[in-house]
């Protein structure tokens, strides 16, 4: 299997090259893709150097698959000649999720619905993820009615440069500002461009994503919140269901289900945080409660990687599937 990663300098890029690394995929050739000013430089992968390329070069050299993490506008132009020829071709932009002819999958959730007329094949929000991977078993068991979800998340998710401003503020260095006001000791309710409704891009995201991926009947609604972290996002979610729920059972269900890492302790102060989700692949749910206030109603707290989970597992775990279901044809696999 040959395959490419188109943004392999970025963020998520190199998060790519771990993952693949630990999940030992059969590749057979290595692609690593950047812009012309990355192209010739080294990157080390299986032990081995390998040279970065253009993107019209790694067109030429016709990989099986191609993870895409440049952008939307990079997705947008180059995803579909790759898939012209013959590439699956994963994205983590936000390029095609909501195309109705375009699968976004979470395997866990919908992997099975891939298909071997899949070409181009979008990874959701990382927000959405790591939400509906806590969601997606209790609308099996209790059916969702309504989400109400505050995020905090990491700097990392906006990208290299965010990092650098928190950084430098905390040297006292004057920089590039991506964000319109410090974040360093501040949060701002500020996730991506604001609309016309009133929401961020970032809000609407986990609202439109969840009615694609999961239920369109599903009420959400939702604050998005840049904090001064660097790795991991955290997220309130209150969920009410069209019937009670047992909690034990929730907790049973959880602790059973190898994509989540149930810590959920009061007694022992044992509940998600970024600090320990770094690196990892779960998603980390805790401080599970009825809510009190609200009928068929449960409080939770869910923490992950916004780079593994959040985008370069996910994207990876796409192809897994896909080798699973003999949609990718692996010779020895």
């Amino acid at each position: 299997m040959k395959l490419a990663i188109v943004g392999v300098t970025g963020m998520v890029g190199q998060e790519m090259l771990k993952v693949l690394a630990e999940m030992s995929l059969p590749i057979t050739e290595l692609i690593p893709v950047a812009s012309k000013n990355s192209a010739g430089t080294k990157i080390l992968f299986g032990g081995q150097e390998h040279t970065v390329v253009d993107l019209e070069e790694a067109l030429n050299m016709k990989p099986d698959v191609a993870l895409f993490s440049a952008g939307g506008d990079i997705s947008l132009e180059w995803a579909p000649k790759f898939a012209a020829n013959g590439c699956r071709v994963i994205d983590n932009s936000s390029a095609f999720r909501m195309d109705d002819d375009k699968k976004l999958i979470i395997p866990e959730i919908n992997g099975d619905d891939l298909t071997e007329n899949d070409f181009i094949i979008a990874n959701p929000n990382c927000s959405t993820v790591q939400m509906l991977i806590a969601l997606a078993p209790l609308h099996k068991l209790y059916t969702i009615k309504r989400v109400v979800v505050s995020t905090y998340q990491s700097i990392s998710g906006t990208g290299a440069k965010a990092v650098k401003q928190m950084e430098n503020e905390r040297l006292g260095i004057k920089g590039e500002m991506v964000y319109p006001y410090a974040i360093d000791q501040n949060v701002l309710p500020h996730c991506d461009d604001f609309l016309e409704n009133g929401y961020t891009k970032e809000e609407m995201k986990l609202v439109n994503e969840t009615h694609k991926i999961l239920d369109p009947n599903i009420g959400v609604t939702a604050t998005a919140v840049r904090v001064p972290v660097q790795g991991g996002h955290s997220e309130a979610i209150n969920v009410s269901f069209e019937r009670d729920f047992d909690l034990a059972f929730i907790r049973k269900a959880y602790h059973n289900n190898p994509a989540i890492h149930l810590q959920d302790n009061p007694e022992t102060n044992t509940y998600p945080m970024p600090l320990f989700a770094k690196g990892r692949n779960e998603v980390f749910i805790g401080r599970l409660r009825r809510d009190e206030s609200q009928e068929n109603t449960l409080n939770m707290w869910v923490v992950a990687d916004n780079l593994r989970k959040g985008a370069a597992t996910n994207s990876v775990q796409i192809v897994q599937k896909m080798i699973e279901k003999k949609i990718i044809k692996i010779g020895t696999f």
